[in-house]
């Protein structure tokens, strides 16, 4: 009996290994498939605005969304190791993920009181049935009852236990025609109990501005110091970013009255619209220091205490220029929008009245957001053309450090970090 369950046994681990190694066909970035899904968030803890980092074996994940199709789904959702540069890591996901290689989610609340009605969806882990056992980067992947069927992906982190330590110094570049619009990241690593022999080729730094993926720098390496202290000091720009300005904001969390920058609120079609503040162009004015969520998006409705009583309203966005935007698209963007160009959020010209305008539908919260600008034939989005930048503006910028040690193959995540231009020195 024992001979016959190996040989049975044996067969079916190889077509787990097998089709394990095959990519699923998903994009290595956070993005939505399925239409009628919205307000994505994960994060660790207790608080939203949070980032999806966290320390191996420590650290718990929350992932949340809604569904306004209300659709009666299966979500599951697995694990993906990724490269330090967002590649499928080489290894097999029974090398990195222990218990089950998927879990449901299982908990789902119906909307309370809401015109727009939805399903939220939540889900914790690691947990008892599913977690893993490396750290470095990491895809989420939901989907419905199939992976044929993908909900959605969304990137996170899992940092070592014992981190190294890194020490940053954000300023105004030091290219003199961009120091009055753009900043540097520079930063020091102390590897610590890491042994790095060669850590040109197995050590490699990330940074990112505001949670941004698209204009991320990645591969980046030392250019001084030893094994034990990594100095990431640039002067050809490889770590300057454009300042950009200060996030433009507004208030939906109540929709009884008009709150921070909303001018307007209808019912119309059995539909709530809320009519934000019109915006000016700005890539010449002075620089404004506001306080802000450098793009995020806070969840909440002021006016119920119960739970999943956020509702959704078109909220209507108008921005006024003196200049033409004859060479490319203008979008509403950040955390609004997942960090996207989407279709829905490009603004188009209203010649009645000589300004540009679009919609979005929106759940009830506080809002960050900023208007950005693709020319024609480009994938780099500009968010300085309308903005503009300053060098002064307060970006948050997450560090990420990663060693592939000798003898393995994967990318570690031995270091994480966030810093602003307003540290202390």
């Amino acid at each position: 009996m024992m001979k016959k369950m190996i040989f049975v046994l044996v067969p079916l681990l190889f077509g787990v290994l097998a089709s394990n190694a095959q990519p699923y066909d998903i994009q290595m970035d956070n993005k939505i498939y399925m239409d009628g899904i919205a307000s994505v968030q994960l994060f660790t803890g207790e608080d939203q605005l949070s980032a999806p980092v966290g320390v191996l074996g420590e650290a718990t994940f929350h992932i949340a969304f809604d569904d306004l199709s209300v659709e009666v789904r299966h979500p599951k959702y697995t694990f993906i190791h990724c490269t330090h540069d967002w590649q499928p890591s080489q290894m097999n996901q029974i090398e990195y993920i222990e218990g089950f290689m998927e879990e449901d989610i299982t908990q789902y609340d119906h909307s309370f009181n809401t015109i727009e009605p939805y399903l939220h969806y939540h889900a914790e882990f690691p947990n008892e049935n599913i977690s893993f056992s490396k750290s470095g980067n990491y895809i989420l992947f939901v989907y419905d009852d199939s992976p044929d069927n993908p909900i959605l992906t969304r990137r996170f982190m899992v940092v070592e236990p014992l981190p190294a330590k890194i020490v940053s110094d954000v300023h105004s570049a030091f290219d003199v025609n961009n120091r009055q619009t753009h900043q540097d990241v520079d930063f020091v690593v102390f590897t610590g109990a890491y042994r790095v022999r060669n850590p040109q080729q197995s050590v490699h730094a990330t940074i990112q501005q505001n949670g941004r993926w698209d204009n991320a720098k990645y591969g980046l390496v030392y250019k001084s110091g030893n094994a034990s202290e990594l100095n990431f000091t640039y002067m050809d720009g490889a770590n300057t970013f454009p300042g950009g300005a200060e996030f433009r904001t507004f208030d939906i969390s109540t929709l009884r009255s008009n709150a921070d920058r909303v001018v307007g609120i209808s019912f119309v079609n059995r539909h709530t619209h809320v009519y934000v503040l019109q915006d000016d162009a700005r890539p010449y004015s002075a620089y404004e220091s506001r306080g802000n969520i450098n793009g995020r998006c806070y969840y909440r409705n002021r006016d119920l205490v119960n739970d999943y009583s956020e509702d959704y309203a078109f909220t209507h966005f108008t921005l006024k220029s003196s200049f033409p935007f004859n060479e490319g698209n203008v979008y509403v963007f950040g955390e609004l929008t997942d960090w996207q160009l989407l279709d829905e959020a490009k603004l188009h010209y209203n010649k009645e009245f000589d300004f540009w305008e679009t919609e979005l539908l929106l759940k009830q919260g506080v809002y960050n957001y900023q208007y950005v600008y693709l020319p024609y034939g480009s994938n780099a989005i500009d968010a300085t053309y309308i903005e503009g930048s300053h060098y002064e503006t307060n970006n948050i910028y997450s560090i990420y450090v990663y060693f592939q040690e000798e003898g393995t193959s994967y990318d570690r995540l031995i270091g994480y970090h966030t810093c602003s231009i307003t540290d202390p020195k």
